[in-house]
């Protein structure tokens, strides 16, 4: 049985072809901190977590404060061991996700079987109509055709462009991401103009708190809603499945607290018959990675995949070795990696 030896992290940074605007930030390139948990076999498990101030509310020293604040509770440890001392700890959900992803790696229980490509959407940021139009038609003639649509407070902003991308883009498909930036009656009046119009979802329109006003849009609208921010961990989501606050739930590592928990999420839907988006941050090739494997493996649950960190890349990272073509994402073996290993997309 291997014991953790180590745990050592480092920071990086990634900077993006064009800034990634949002209602809740503006970023010009992934920060983020890798680490390294090594076991006495010598085996080393990678993860990353990246600066998540406006969601998680950590950014990359907090995340790289907190793993050092518990590493040596972990140091010693059988990796299932280390697991549940893991998630007892009191610590930002991105530093527990990272720790989890590369802890699950060193386990190595499971495979990728199916290896079809996915599709991702790919992200159109918030700006002014003419750019956003700009963005999406350049990425449909890249070959996406899901586009992930950014939107701020402005409503008729998001009204005319909404309206416009669907008319100068009918071949893709658009799921709105408000971000939280709306009322409850800008959400309601969005629905209604928008309700004959071809979109796919709109992502948590509301306060992530607002359950009640969460509720009420999805009962009039036409278009599955989506709860993001209001969903962190299981019990969050149990919430608003029951109470009936959302259509669908956006699963993501750096929410939840890294592959175990999210596998708990995606059971539950599996359970209840809810169809999740795997979501991501702007994040780092390790955590990307991690990401894809439920991806690949949850093909039943997970109905869109938004995983386009790689894609907004200045450069592509040399560590990456699942290959985008298009918007689709192709399994790659790594022959350095164990043929058991549930992250057989990244070469360690």
């Amino acid at each position: 049985m291997k014991k953790i030896t180590a745990i050592r992290s480092e920071f990086q940074n990634i900077p993006l072809k064009t800034p990634f605007i949002t209602a809740l930030r503006r970023v010009e390139s992934v920060e983020f901190v890798r680490l390294f948990v090594e076991c006495d076999d010598g085996a080393v498990g990678i993860g990353e977590a990246p600066s998540t101030l406006a969601i998680t509310g950590e950014d990359i020293y907090s995340i790289k404060e907190s793993v050092e604040k518990i590493k040596d509770l972990l140091i010693g440890l059988s990796l299932s061991e280390a697991l549940k001392m893991l998630h007892k700890q009191t610590i930002g959900s991105s530093a527990k996700a990272a720790l989890d992803m590369a802890i699950v790696m060193l386990q190595g229980k499971n495979i990728i079987r199916d290896k079809e490509s996915i599709k991702t959407d790919i992200t159109i940021s918030l700006n002014a109509q003419e750019r956003m139009l700009f963005d999406a038609k350049a990425a449909v003639r890249d070959g996406m055709d899901i586009l992930k649509v950014k939107f701020g407070s402005d409503i008729n902003h998001a009204l005319c462009v909404t309206e416009a991308l669907a008319l100068e883009v009918p071949e893709a498909k658009l799921l709105i991401d408000a971000n939280q930036a709306w009322s409850v009656d800008d959400a309601l009046f969005y629905v209604k103009s928008v309700a004959n119009l071809p979109i796919e979802l709109i992502e948590q329109p509301v306060k992530a708190n607002d359950l009640d006003g969460l509720k009420s849009i999805t009962e009039v609208s036409t278009i599955p809603i989506l709860a993001d921010e209001a969903a962190f961990t299981l019990e969050d989501v149990k919430q608003i499945i029951e109470f009936k606050s959302a259509d669908m739930i956006n699963i993501k590592l750096m929410k939840c607290g890294g592959v175990s928990r999210a596998v708990e999420i995606l059971e539950y839907a599996r359970e209840q018959g809810i169809s999740c988006m795997l979501g991501s941050m702007l994040e780092g090739p390790y955590s990307i990675n991690a990401a894809l494997y439920l991806a690949f493996n949850y093909r039943d649950v997970i109905k869109y995949v938004d995983l386009d960190s790689p894609l907004l890349y200045k450069k592509r990272s040399e560590k990456l070795q699942f290959d985008y073509r298009a918007n689709e994402i192709f399994y790659a073996d790594s022959s350095s990696q164990s043929s058991t290993s549930p992250f057989t997309m990244v070469s360690s």
